[in-house]
């Protein structure tokens, strides 16, 4: 299965991503969600894997305020709170919409 995906918007007013791969169907994914899932060594302990972001001291209003492609397989997302080191994999990315789904 092709993991990258055809569709990654940010849509503002509504404060989600649209995230959509070509075997699958468009998810809606908040803004804050995506934020608390980041995949970088400031927010999992990069020897336990232990995730040390509590999402409680995420903004509510949290939003990228950039997003660029990293080579085939990823993007770096700047968020509005000042963090800019995570980069989110496809397959990361994926896996996060399928978490959202199943809380809904």
């Amino acid at each position: 299965m092709n993991l990258t995906p055809t569709v990654i918007r940010a849509v503002r007013p509504s404060g989600l991503f649209e995230l959509q791969w070509a075997e699958g169907p468009l998810h809606r994914v908040p803004f804050k969600f995506i934020r608390a899932h980041c995949p970088c060594a400031g927010c999992i302990n990069e020897i336990t894997g232990e995730r040390t972001l509590n999402p409680e001291t995420i903004p509510d209003l949290i939003e990228p305020t950039a997003m660029a492609p990293v080579g085939n397989y990823a993007v770096k997302i700047t968020w509005s709170d000042g963090h800019a080191t995570g980069l989110y994999t496809w397959e990361h990315l994926a896996r996060i919409a399928q978490a959202h789904a199943g809380q809904i």
